[in-house]
């Protein structure tokens, strides 16, 4: 099975430690966040992966000779020229998956119990264009799903924005928050040919929600961090010791 991991973002939130280090190699209870998505992924039969690089893309890619890709298939998607955003990110990716199937991204910052295989069978047997793991948990920002979980909309609860913007009435549907891990259908890359160089797949999921099933998965007794932020750490150390 193949997998992407995005790990191309610059980790503003997390500076100073990302001013020489990028935050994929940002250590969380011993080894590098980056570690911990590769060895976890491996775990749930994923052995063909593409990271995408850009702040310090080559200590990363030193990190991964040293370990020697972790014994599995690993290629590199070089965004050092510019950032793509998500959207952009995983076009660019495209000629990696290659074999007609489903694929796995996960947000290198992003550490969760998740059953990775059951996520993806769980998209397999399904008809929808992605699968998107989301929970109930409080943020401002959130994906609205319909009592069938099929994406709608989302809104920023701060500034009182909703896309599309055409979605008047938000309470009849389900608010949850997106966990930064999704599967796609390779029938994605069609409906990206007109889509410009740079993009976020968010927006991509909203301009094509009316016309292709989207899809919110909320896995059993979820527990995820985003370690996105300094104030964040000590408790990721925490996570990953008893998560792993």
């Amino acid at each position: 099975m193949k997998a992407m991991i995005f790990a191309a973002g610059l980790g503003t939130r997390l500076k100073p430690l990302t001013d020489s280090t990028p935050k994929a190699l940002i250590p969380v209870a011993g080894k590098p966040l980056l570690e911990h998505v590769i060895l976890k992924l491996k775990s749930a039969g994923f052995d063909e992966i593409i990271i995408n690089v850009h702040h310090f893309p080559d200590m990363i890619i030193e990190f991964l000779k040293q370990n020697r890709n972790f014994g599995i298939r690993i290629e590199i998607s070089d965004e050092r020229d510019m950032l793509l955003d998500t959207g952009g990110g995983i076009r660019k990716a495209a000629r990696f998956f290659d074999d007609g199937k489903p694929f796995l991204i996960h947000n290198v910052d992003i550490l969760s119990n998740i059953n990775l295989k059951d996520l993806y069978n769980n998209h397999v047997s399904s008809d929808s264009l992605a699968t998107l793991v989301v929970s109930k948990r409080d943020t401002f920002r959130y994906l609205l799903f319909d009592e069938e979980n099929r994406l709608k909309a989302w809104t920023n609860e701060k500034t009182g924005e909703v896309k599309p913007s055409s979605v008047k009435d938000i309470s009849m549907y389900n608010k949850l928050a997106f966990s930064g891990i999704q599967v796609l259908s390779p029938a994605v890359f069609d409906l990206m040919k007109n889509c410009p160089e740079k993009f976020p797949i968010m927006d991509f999921y909203l301009s094509n929600a009316e016309s292709q099933k989207i899809s919110g998965y909320i896995p059993c007794h979820y527990q995820m961090l985003d370690v996105g932020k300094l104030e964040v750490l000590d408790a990721a150390d925490e996570f990953a010791r008893r998560n792993t």
